[in-house]
């Protein structure tokens, strides 16, 4: 079968208001697909130098750099938006209005576009207006109370749960359901992706679990998959090194006691009783550290066990699975996670790396039809970048 060179999003035109987190993974996840994003920034972040751009998230897209403070540069914008099929911004409630480029406006220069929001609180609601961070929307959405072991404080998933799994990632469905739908109807709207919304939603099978009696919202750490079970946790091996398990299913289980040793082993044969998970965890710690993670890679790996070690980002690049799958990719000589997910006949690929800002400025609004493009450079309006010369 003959793959195509570009994404299933090739030919859709998609502005990026520069932001930071969830707005810029978005904008990569679209870009990844095959569409054309344009990142615009401020005049002010284009530099004389021909620094690179280090930001892996910025990659694939063409960078411009507009005053949005200036009504020439909102009109230079709204230009583009007349050849857009989506935007995507992050600023708090407002902030697009108060420039002159909110929804109405745009989408009374362009009926079909797709307006995507992305906020931490929402566009609405008693907190929509405060700051915040990731931390504070998983917190508020019921997620970060369930992240943690027994007895000790929650423990913060890095910022990928609200800015990414229940941010960023939400904005880029939303925009392609937006999208999808838009070819329908022939109309454009809002999407008002919030992380709170999208942390919230990402808890769904935990709201199951606890509607039935398994998930015990006032006990973390002591639920199956939140460390309070022996057969689902990391253990530390001889080496100091980790491996993570996950037998859960009967058979998983009884193989995971086989390759310890412990088949027969009677502690171990009841194992839902939750009253002896803490016993059973201490003996399978002891039990781990007799090994190093390369032992039990030896032993388990390729087993039902449910088994993998425990990998820095460095050697997650280097593991044999993912050079298998080129998981991992070189751009530039940057390595960072490839595109997915992969399709089998318009799979993506990654055109370049991070742009600087301003970079494509005068390329960009020539070919998008934006007028006067030399003059709007001279008066400083918008900015070129040298590197872009």
């Amino acid at each position: 079968m003959t793959v195509a060179s570009r994404g299933p999003l090739a030919g859709y035109k998609i502005i990026e208001i520069a932001g930071i987190g969830p707005g810029p993974f978005a904008a990569m996840m679209l870009s990844d697909m095959g569409a054309e994003v344009v990142r615009v920034e401020r005049v002010q972040a284009v530099r004389d130098s021909a620094s690179s751009n280090w930001d892996v998230m910025q990659r694939g897209r063409k960078n411009v750099a507009i005053d949005l403070k200036h009504a020439d540069g909102v009109e230079a914008l709204l230009q583009l938006v007349e050849r857009a099929d989506a935007l995507i911004e992050g600023f708090r409630p407002g902030v697009m209005e108060r420039l002159g480029v909110g929804p109405d406006v745009c989408l009374s220069r362009n009926k079909k576009l797709v307006f995507g929001r992305m906020t931490g609180w929402g566009q609405d609601g008693p907190y929509a207006n405060a700051a915040g961070h990731d931390i504070n929307y998983i917190a508020l959405a019921g997620a970060l109370a369930h992240f943690g072991r027994a007895n000790e404080a929650p423990v913060p998933p890095l910022n990928m749960v609200g800015d990414f799994g229940g941010g960023g990632m939400l904005l880029a469905y939303g925009v392609v359901c937006a999208l999808l739908e838009a070819q329908r109807s022939g109309s454009g709207q809002v999407v008002d992706a919030a992380m709170v919304d999208g942390s919230a939603i990402l808890m769904s099978m935990f709201w199951g679990f606890k509607n039935i009696g398994l998930h015990d919202e006032n006990a973390r750490g002591t639920n199956m998959l939140d460390t309070g079970a022996h057969f689902y946790d990391v253990y530390k091996c001889s080496d100091g090194k980790f491996v993570s398990i996950g037998s859960i299913e009967p058979q998983f289980y009884a193989q995971l006691l086989q390759l310890t040793g412990l088949s027969g082993d009677a502690e171990f044969a009841n194992q839902q009783d939750r009253t002896v998970w803490p016993k059973l965890k201490q003996r399978l710690s002891v039990v781990f550290a007799t090994k190093s993670q390369a032992e039990w890679c030896q032993i388990m790996e390729g087993t039902d066990v449910c088994f993998a070690p425990v990998l820095t980002m460095s050697e997650a690049a280097k593991h044999p699975h993912n050079l298998a799958r080129h998981t991992f990719i070189d751009v530039d000589g940057v390595t960072q996670p490839a595109p997915a997910p992969r399709f089998s006949r318009t799979n993506a690929k990654v055109s370049h790396g991070p742009a600087v800002a301003g970079e494509n400025t005068r390329e960009v609004l020539q070919s998008w039809g934006v007028k006067n493009v030399d003059d709007l450079i001279a008066r400083g309006v918008v900015k070129q970048s040298v590197v872009g010369k």
